[in-house]
């Protein structure tokens, strides 16, 4: 079982990501993942219209696509722009929650309309709910980053509710696969009450990785992506730069 993961396209008329994305889905359509999942921040400045685009070029990964928004989406111009992709309720937060080859596969909408940061605190009875029809541990995936990175004006704007999200992934009888994040722009992993958490790489140009506000390391990063590779209950994680 192999799932991919893009995130944090920001695609525009202009910048050129829609390039960087087609680089990406050129190099998954041959490597033909079971899933693609895609985590928000898919279009920037209000280009709507930029969906069926966006949407295109994630079709040619010839792969199943689960999606979330990100704090630059519109959940109602998503809703209406990935109609055939997605089943999303009518109203409300754009949540999935699957069983494919046997994996639980979850996605919780952090986005707050009009603002920069998330919250889980509110989806969190949703995804106890879940959690609790799980006989396997799941993939759960998210915009807003779950643990802090270490760049300062990013955790600024980081998941609120982290804290309690933990501790409902602590009370659940079956521990998660991982926890797989977007938001940051850089790929970085972490262990959080045990559970291996990735934030995914960006399609979108990288943010530099600022550890120290007074030390400005060169960008060269590449168009990112993940890749979960599941086998005999052993789940490994690539980072790939295309």
């Amino acid at each position: 079982m192999r799932i991919a993961q893009i995130t944090d396209i920001h695609a525009t008329p202009d910048n050129g990501n829609l390039a960087r994305l087609g680089r990406a889905t050129a190099w998954l359509a041959a490597l033909a993942p079971d899933l693609l999942v895609v985590t928000g921040d898919l279009v920037d400045d209000g280009w709507h219209e930029g969906y069926k685009a966006v949407e295109a070029e994630l079709l040619r990964a010839r792969c199943r696509i689960l999606l979330l928004p990100g704090n630059a989406d519109d959940r109602e111009a998503m809703r209406r722009g990935f109609q055939e992709t997605m089943r999303w309720p009518h109203a409300g937060a754009l949540h999935f929650s699957e069983v494919i080859n046997g994996l639980p596969v979850i996605g919780v909408d952090t986005t707050l309309p009009g603002e920069t940061r998330g919250d889980i605190a509110p989806h969190l009875g949703w995804l106890a709910g879940r959690l609790a029809e799980c006989t396997q541990p799941a993939l759960i995936f998210t915009h807003h980053h779950l643990f802090r990175c270490g760049i300062a004006p990013i955790d600024n704007v980081m998941c609120a509710g982290e804290q309690a999200f933990w501790k409902v992934i602590a009370q659940n009888p079956v521990a998660p696969h991982a926890v797989c994040s977007g938001h940051v722009h850089r790929s970085m992993s972490a262990v959080v009450s045990g559970v291996p958490t990735y934030i995914c790489g960006s399609v979108c140009p990288a943010n530099p990785l600022l550890l120290d506000e007074n030390r400005m390391p060169p960008v060269t990063d590449p168009a990112a992506l993940m890749v979960y590779d599941l086998r005999n209950g052993c789940l490994v994680a690539s980072q790939v730069g295309v």
